[in-house]
């Protein structure tokens, strides 16, 4: 139940900070007049929010401690989202989204190393899948509200705000700690996961390109109201569902292998949404989307602890959130640049064929003596 409740962090850092973002795209690009760049640009200033996020979490921590570190990252995360409503001006909105970006990063890898240690109490690694598909709760959110605003995206925004709000109170005290818990940050223990990490930097790439633009894709092809809801719906219900899915692999798999598995999944489950947007396809595709892409940090984190000792896992932890900012702070730029050369579909393109790449990296780990779970 704690992890559960410590959840919400991820719920409003990712699933309403991040992901409620691409719902937000149609109606923004009509009133604003962007380009699927300039909405990419923002999306990649939320990337690059967490990025400096990432940097400056283990200074943080080493100051305040985790509770602190995470307690503040969501009480910004919902400030930065509230103040996305003041104003359409793109220099304020980049500003916003960059700022949502850096608390969530501090909310993001303070409350894995907080998931983490409950792990290590109970022997399981279904605390920390339990932590990263809280994202799903902001997802389903997001998409039962948002989509039914039409064009008023200034009082989606609000709206946003106010959830995230709402989550700091119901994360408060699961995030914690036990006094002498929060050790100085130590050593970064990356050369031993190297391929890990270039998978997740493919993955972070990759990945955010699929929910930030497949409603840009859907109303490009028409799609009602209804079928955006119930989509983004369904997506957000897999990724809640997926610790039921992904608890026992992420914990009884060797080395990369789970991770190999789930990026395998999320590379053919973007590629169905381009094989058809009939309804049928697009929400068998959400559900792939939704049950896997959620539970790749989760599988990286339970690598991380297992190779590492505790005083490293924030240091290390932030290291490679570091790596998966800079993916995704390049991936919706790129994306969005290609897609106004080509076609909207191109977005889904990029992120099967680069989360197929990293499934093939994930699974030489599988045979890396060092990814091993001891």
């Amino acid at each position: 139940m704690r992890a559960l409740r410590l959840a919400f962090g991820t719920a409003s850092a990712l699933g309403l900070a991040r992901f409620a973002y691409g719902l937000l795209i149609p109606a923004m690009r009509d009133d604003l007049g962007w380009s699927l760049t300039e909405a990419g640009v923002m999306s990649a200033a939320n990337g690059l929010g967490y990025l400096v996020g990432a940097l400056v979490t283990p200074a943080v921590q080493r100051r305040l401690g985790a509770t602190a570190a995470f307690r503040w990252g969501m009480v910004l995360t919902a400030v930065a989202l509230a103040a996305t409503a003041v104003s359409g001006d793109f220099p304020a909105q980049l500003a916003a989204r960059a700022a949502a970006g850096m608390a969530g990063a501090l909310v993001f890898i303070s409350g894995g190393v907080i998931a983490a240690r409950i792990a290590t109490d109970i022997a399981s690694s279904t605390p920390i899948v339990v932590y990263f598909a809280g994202t799903g709760l902001g997802i389903v959110f997001s998409g039962a509200t948002i989509p039914a605003l039409g064009d008023h995206w200034q009082l989606a925004c609000a709206g946003l705000g106010v959830a995230a709000g709402l989550a700091t109170l119901v994360s408060w005290s699961a995030a914690r700690t036990d006094e002498g818990e929060d050790a100085p940050a130590g050593t970064v223990r990356m050369l031993p996961l190297w391929r890990i990490a270039l998978a997740y930097l493919l993955f972070a790439a990759g990945y955010i390109t699929y929910i930030t633009f497949l409603s840009a894709y859907l109303a490009d092809r028409h799609a009602s109201i209804a079928q955006v809801t119930l989509t983004w719906t369904v997506l957000g219900l897999a990724v809640v569902l997926a610790p039921f899915l992904w608890s026992r692999p992420i914990t009884d798999w060797p080395g990369g292998r789970a991770l190999a598995a789930l990026l395998a999944l999320l590379a053919g489950g973007a590629a169905l949404a381009l094989a058809s947007s009939a309804l049928p396809v697009i929400l068998a595709s959400a559900v792939v989307y939704g049950a896997t892409f959620m539970s790749v940090p989760a599988a990286v984190t339970a690598l991380i602890k297992a190779n590492t000792p505790p005083a490293e896992w924030t240091a290390t932890l932030a290291a490679f959130t570091t790596v998966f900012a800079a993916g995704q702070t390049a991936g919706p730029w790129l994306a969005g640049l290609l897609a106004d050369h080509t076609f909207t579909g191109a977005t889904l393109a990029w992120t099967a064929i680069l989360c197929a790449g990293a499934a093939l990296i994930a699974a030489t780990a599988s045979r890396s003596r060092v990814a091993a779970t001891p």
